[in-house]
C-alpha cells in the first residue's frame, strides 16, 4: 500500500511530508514502511510539497497529488519505459 503522508507544519521535529509503502500479506501489513518519495521539506522546515492522495495509473506509475505544488507527480521506477 502506498501512502501519502501530508506533513503538520505545526510539529516539531516535522514529521510527514513523504509517501511511504507498506508491504502486505494475506490483507496484514508484513514489513516496515518503506520511503519512496522525499524531499518535500527543506532543511528550513519549509515545505516543497505536501503528497495529499496517491493511486497507480494503469501503466502502474504512481501518481501523488500535491497541494502545495497544486500538480500531480507522475512517479515511475527508473527501469520503466512507459
Amino acid at each position: 500500500m502506498f501512502i501519502g503522508q501530508h506533513g503538520s507544519w505545526n510539529r516539531r521535529p516535522h514529521s510527514g511530508y513523504k509517501v511511504i509503502f507498506v508491504p502486505f500479506a494475506n490483507g496484514k501489513p508484513a514489513g516496515a514502511p518503506i520511503d519512496v518519495l522525499t524531499g518535500f521539506l527543506s532543511d528550513e522546515g519549509n515545505a516543497y510539497g505536501r503528497p495529499v492522495g496517491v493511486a497507480l495509473d494503469k501503466q502502474g506509475a504512481l501518481l501523488v497529488d500535491d497541494d502545495v505544488g497544486n500538480v500531480v507527480w507522475r512517479v515511475t521506477s527508473a527501469a520503466s519505459k512507459k
